[in-house]
């Protein structure tokens, strides 16, 4: 038992925006430790993309190609996956985006998007998840937080509500589906090295800030997500639920 703890052998796993970044890196761990993976994207190109390097690899790898924010086109998303016969054991909402602006600058539309992205979306799809794990009796959701689902940051308003509510989101699920041998859990990663935060890689005073701050005096880097991935959707969790566990090198530990 103690050698197939962390082993996703027979198990699928679904993670939304994966087609680069944290996802794509979080897919490729779960593909290692024996998971068959659905890729997932609003761009086509990409995710054929990202999809054929992963099957060269010799992962087993199938495209979701839909926009997380429209429903219509999630729902129809599992249809199809029922229809292949694929069934979805693990679930990485990770889908999301970052806008900044001052609160009294910030249009609503932007709002909405914000939290339509980065909240509303984990919702859709954990249901739908859940709609068809609760009659299997198991499942893994792991939902991306972020330091903001415990800290607020000026300029990034909607993006620190949405991540907050992830974190409660993740308890509501538990609160409802652990009964049904589900485990919804999240994962609080750092400030990471990934295209979205290039622009503050690339400020020496945000740089300097972020490792100055961090007590590992780094960026965290994409691949370091994969172990408390593999972990979350692995047996090895099976008594975990409702938590989050921040991958930040320390920063929310001190002051």
């Amino acid at each position: 038992m103690k050698g197939q703890l962390f082993d996703l052998t027979g198990r699928t796993a679904l993670v939304t925006g994966s087609s680069r970044g944290l996802g794509r890196a979080m897919a490729e761990g779960l593909a290692e430790a024996g998971a068959a993976v659905v890729l997932n994207g609003a761009d086509a190109g990409r995710l054929r993309e990202a999809a054929a390097e992963m099957r060269t690899a010799g992962r087993t790898v199938h495209e979701a190609c839909f926009d997380v924010t429209d429903e219509a086109a999630v729902i129809a998303a599992f249809e199809a996956l029922d229809a292949q016969g694929i069934a979805v054991d693990i679930l990485v909402n990770n889908a999301g985006i970052q806008f900044r602006r001052p609160m009294v600058e910030l249009d609503t539309a932007d709002w909405r998007r914000v939290i339509e992205t980065n909240l509303t979306s984990a919702f859709v799809i954990g249901r739908e998840a859940a709609r068809r794990m609760i009659p299997r009796g198991r499942g893994k959701i792991i939902n991306i937080g972020s330091l903001t689902s415990d800290a607020a940051r000026a300029t990034v308003a909607p993006y620190t509500v949405a991540k907050g509510g992830i974190k409660m989101l993740t308890r509501a699920m538990t609160a409802e589906w652990a009964p049904h041998g589900i485990q919804a859990n999240a994962i609080g990663p750092g400030y990471m090295l990934t295209d979205m935060n290039q622009a503050l890689v690339d400020d020496p005073k945000f740089n300097a800030w972020v490792t100055g701050r961090t007590p590992s005096r780094r960026w965290g880097r994409p691949e370091e997500l994969i172990g408390t991935a593999v972990f979350l959707a692995s047996a090895a969790s099976d008594y975990v639920n409702g938590q989050i566990i921040y991958v930040d090198g320390g920063m929310l530990a001190v002051l």
